[in-house]
């Protein structure tokens, strides 16, 4: 999850009020790493209620540019009430941000200074009524990050064969006993809400509660597959470091192991000249660096910050500069 509640004065000293939202993780820390700068150029892939972006936008006067790009229709509302102030300078689009080219372009940005993704679920999503995203409120189950999708978690649970959800379950919630819980599943169709799911897991798996809920990966893994993020997170590194400027800062904030390894990955690899395998002798890729890896070693929040936001204890973030090539 990407934020947590707190009471924060409105950006850039533009309003004197003080309004509830949720403060984002690492908020300084990628502040820092996208090294802002005046009149700069910044896109938000994933905006949410705007935390990160109101502390872009605040960051340096005069405030740069930024695009916010969000799936949820309800965080672009949200984000455009707390950013209210920097409407010269914010632009708001509704889109997956896995063309966040074809959406910057859309919106006049030829190339970025600095972009930022913040990945997973976030906590205006977690809490928000009817969303079907947590288990510790009955709801319809649902997990769309955009509710004009057709496919929802509803369609998952109570259609797909035992040996789909069997995989998904193992893949993206790397849960170990994922066959026991995708037969405990079909048993128990028809499944409608998030508790009814929820009770099927834990009687799936027995037993006492360890430090997580039996059930976390399961929703993980579900919410995963019907928003397809994996996907959305690969060709957002994409094109992401395709549309930085030379000097741009990439900045990813991953929430589990599957999230972070694929980041790691691909930063490893544009850091790289040759990109064969390694029982190649001689070159056949033709692949050049395109990005500097600025951290080899993950970034995590420190114990103030998970002290004041348990959320942000899973969070890892990883930072890249785009080469001029």
């Amino acid at each position: 999850s990407r934020a947590s509640r707190g009471v924060v004065p409105e950006p850039g000293g533009r309003s004197h009020q003080l309004t509830v939202f949720h403060t984002p993780v690492l908020g300084h820390e990628v502040v820092s790493a996208l090294a802002v700068r005046p009149e700069g150029t910044y896109v938000d892939c994933t905006v949410g209620e705007g935390g990160h972006a109101a502390m872009i936008l605040s960051a340096v006067e005069p405030p740069p540019r930024l695009l916010g790009i969000d799936l949820d229709a309800d965080a672009l509302r949200s984000a455009q009430a707390r950013l209210s102030g920097f409407e010269a300078e914010l632009s708001l689009v509704q889109g997956n941000y896995g063309d966040v080219g074809g959406l910057a372009a859309g919106a006049g940005f030829e190339a970025a200074d600095g972009i930022i993704i913040d990945a997973g679920v976030s906590s205006f999503q977690l809490e928000s009524p009817d969303r079907g995203f947590s288990f510790r409120r009955e709801e319809r189950l649902d997990m769309r990050f955009d509710r004009h999708q057709a496919r929802t978690a509803f369609d998952l649970v109570n259609r797909a064969p035992a040996p789909e959800l069997a995989e998904l379950i193992r893949s993206l919630g790397e849960e170990a006993r994922y066959r026991r819980i995708a037969s405990a599943i079909v048993a128990a169709r028809p499944i409608a809400t998030t508790t009814e799911l929820a009770a099927v897991v834990v009687g799936a798996l027995g037993g006492r509660h360890r430090r997580i809920h039996p059930a976390t990966r399961t929703f993980q893994a579900l919410r995963m597959s019907v928003n397809g993020e994996l996907d959305n997170l690969r060709s957002g590194l994409e094109q992401s470091s395709a549309l930085l400027a030379p000097g741009g800062r990439l900045v990813v904030i991953a929430y589990h192991s599957l999230e972070d390894r694929l980041v790691k990955r691909f930063m490893a690899a544009e850091s790289r000249d040759c990109i064969c395998p390694l029982e190649v002798t001689l070159c056949e890729c033709r692949h050049r660096a395109s990005l500097r890896r600025v951290n080899r070693k993950v970034m995590k929040a420190s114990q103030q910050e998970i002290m004041a936001n348990p959320r942000s204890r899973s969070a890892r973030m990883r930072v890249a500069e785009r080469l001029a090539v």
